[in-house]
């Protein structure tokens, strides 16, 4: 398999990963599990396993790479302060799909499609050309349709369409740091504190929720299956696919978050998918393109 092949493969899997995860949340809320001890339970087991992994990857490698990581204080605490994003955006996000849809869940998270546009223009105003500006446009008409704002028999409630934005306001900061912040690190130690400032968000966003929520049965039934598809695999995969066929490329796979979101709905949640919500989620998979494309 060659290197491009791989890339593609890597982030398809990771977008993936990261659909498949708002529908078992809801389906465990559905079993009467609280969101607080299962938000819990997967950045637990996040932190325990790439601890483990990074120790383990110390040994394996010696001293010198571990030492010049270790060396970098500075940029450890940076990771660990956009990890907190991480952590926004799974509370912000399993809090939205109380109140609506997983299949509107998740388009208002992808809302970080125009978002990143816009904080795209005022970080490096030179990336901005027309094509993105109308992706972005056209990202928002689709998400109009996606979300049924236009189907009269649906009422959408302003709670989970706010929380959805928020989700998709803090994903776009989890999309910033990846890209840009400890590069010069392994891919293992940039994910492990990324995840370790998202875990600290969460003790603090949940709080006392997480003492009535969490118990050992929900974190060995649950906390595995949701760190795993969740904390750990998108980043790991996402680090390793997106050097491999650049970012426009990548993003555009990425995009296929959406549909297995919206399908693992229809298929374990019995959530019904109207024909403008299809040819919503079809727009905004054409601004993805649009505004990743590139001419040779």
């Amino acid at each position: 398999m060659n290197t491009h092949l791989k890339g593609v493969l890597y982030i398809a899997l990771g977008a993936s990963s990261y659909g498949v995860l708002a529908t078992f949340v809801k389906y465990a809320n559905n079993q009467g599990l609280g969101t607080a001890g299962l938000a819990f339970s997967q950045y637990l087991f996040g932190v325990l396993l790439l601890s483990i992994l990074a120790f383990i990857s110390s040994k394996r490698t010696g001293t010198t790479e571990s030492d010049r990581a270790g060396r970098n204080k500075s940029t450890k605490l940076k990771l660990m302060l956009f990890g907190s994003f991480l952590g926004l955006t799974s509370s912000f996000y399993y809090l939205s799909i109380q109140y609506v849809p997983v299949s509107v869940g998740i388009i208002l998270l992808m809302q970080t499609i125009w978002m990143g546009v816009v904080l795209e223009f005022f970080m490096a105003r030179e990336l901005i050309n027309k094509a993105k500006v109308i992706g972005a446009f056209v990202a928002i008409v689709g998400t109009l349709l996606a979300a049924k704002v236009f189907e009269s028999d649906v009422e959408l409630d302003l709670k989970g369409i706010g929380y959805g934005l928020l989700a998709a306001l803090s994903f776009t900061g989890v999309m910033f740091s990846t890209s840009r912040v400890g590069l010069q690190l392994p891919i293992l130690v940039r994910t492990q504190f990324l995840v370790y400032g998202g875990f600290i968000v969460i003790v603090i966003f949940w709080n006392f929720h997480i003492l009535q929520e969490f118990n050992w049965n929900v974190f060995i039934k649950w906390g595995s299956f949701l760190g795993l598809f969740g904390t750990i695999l998108p980043p790991l995969l996402f680090n390793k696919g997106f050097p491999k066929i650049g970012t426009g490329l990548g993003s555009i796979i990425a995009a296929l978050e959406i549909p297995v979101s919206v399908l693992s709905a229809y298929w374990i949640l019995n959530e019904q998918i109207s024909n403008l919500q299809w040819m919503g989620i079809a727009i905004i998979l054409f601004a993805v393109v649009m505004i990743n494309f590139k001419k040779r």
